[in-house]
Formats: C-alpha cells, sequence, structure tokens
C-alpha cells in the first residue's frame, strides 16, 4: 500500500515557541523550516509514500515545500490543527477516494525512510492506526486505510485520545527517527543524536546547545 501523507506546518513567525530557550526569535522560524523541510525530503524518499500534501497558508513554507516536490493545500476552514488536517484528507480523497492518508508531523528532522515504511506498513494492517511519540504522550503519525475517516486529535495528550477513537497503537522498535518530533531543546538535543537532515543540522550550527 502507498500513502498520502498530510503535514502540517504553521506560519513559521508563530513556530516552536518552546525552543526559546535554545533559539532566538530570529531563528526559529528557519529552524522550523528547516525540520518541516527535512521531514518532506525524507517522506518522499520513503517508497510507501505515494505523495505529500503540505497543509500551510506560510508563503515561504509554501515555496520551499513545494520545490521539494510536495503540494500545499490551503489551511482551511481556519479551525485549528485537527481541522486543517482533515480539511487536507478531505481534499486528497476528493480526487483519489481510495487514497491511504496519514498525518505525519512537520518536525521530525531526524525521519529515515526505511523506518516511515516500516510504520506505514504496519498502519496498513488496521483500519487506523497511530504512533506515540518519543515522550509517550502526543502523536507523530495517525493514519486511515482507504474508506475510514482519518479523524485526527492532536494536541496535548493527543496518544490516549487517538486510543480513545479506536485506532490501533502501533508498538514498534527501531523507529525513533518516526517518534522523535521537536518541541523543546531537549527534542533537539536528542534529534541531533539520531541524526538530523542536512537543512536542520546547517541551522542548528548556528545554535548554542549545551550538550552537543
Amino acid at each position: 500500500m502507498q500513502w498520502t501523507l498530510v503535514i502540517p506546518v504553521k506560519p513559521l513567525a508563530l513556530a516552536k515557541s518552546r525552543l526559546a530557550d535554545t533559539a532566538a526569535d530570529g531563528l526559529r522560524p528557519g529552524l522550523a523550516l528547516a525540520f518541516a523541510q527535512d521531514t518532506v525530503a525524507a517522506a518522499l524518499a520513503c517508497g510507501a509514500v505515494r505523495d505529500v500534501a503540505v497543509v500551510t497558508d506560510d508563503a515561504l513554507a509554501g515555496r520551499e515545500l513545494t520545490a521539494l516536490g510536495a503540494r500545499i493545500v490551503p489551511d482551511e476552514p481556519g479551525g485549528g490543527l485537527n481541522a486543517a488536517l482533515a480539511h487536507a484528507a478531505g481534499v486528497v480523497r476528493s480526487a483519489r477516494p481510495g487514497a491511504a492518508v496519514a498525518a505525519l508531523n512537520a518536525d521530525l528532522p531526524a525521519l529515515r525512510p526505511p523506518e516511515l515504511a516500516r510504520v506505514l506498513d504496519a498502519a496498513a494492517e488496521f483500519p487506523r492506526a497511530f504512533l506515540p511519540d518519543a515522550a509517550g504522550i502526543g502523536t507523530t503519525l495517525l493514519a486511515a486505510a482507504p474508506g475510514r475517516e482519518l479523524r485526527p486529535a492532536f494536541g496535548g495528550d493527543s496518544r490516549a485520545r487517538h486510543g480513545a477513537s479506536g485506532a490501533r497503537e502501533l508498538r514498534l522498535d527501531t523507529v525513533d527517527s518516526v517518534r522523535q518530533d521537536v518541541d523543546t531543546g531537549a527534542d533537539l538535543r536528542a534529534a541531533l543524536v539520531l541524526g538530523v537532515g542536512p537543512r536542520t543540522a546547517a541551522a542548528a550550527a548556528r545554535l548554542l546547545i549545551p550538550g552537543q
């Protein structure tokens, strides 16, 4: 099974506020863009991925991610992350009703295509499935098989919400790069240890990160 990935990217000027202790205001937008670029590039290099739809209204992110091969879907109806993901999944399926769709976080700069393929192959066994983040609280990927609604419930304790919604939790070893999203300085350090993509590596080189 091949998947269309829906990846949300918020306006870069508002992104990654929790990295304030690691990156100055002027550096965080570029860092957020680098995360998204490395995530999208790795996703498009994955054999289980048919295409990538990025949900964003940020003009710079749209241009840069289009250049990598992503399709841009406007952030509608302006009702927050989950509404945007549901809208984008609907846009994808309006063109291809039988599409397998998965929502993927945009802040996975260490993402490795073979690990993403393992997660998507495992998700294909269930009507809906999700992968918890490295902290064990949130979600980095939510998948819906053809004919199934995505029903995203990201934000906060989304692991519990996705489980309660009937989605199957994927319990996989050696897929750390798909679980390691970056919200804090500690998260960024963990991603750097795993090995980040080239754009994040270049952006992180401008930061003073204790422990690296």
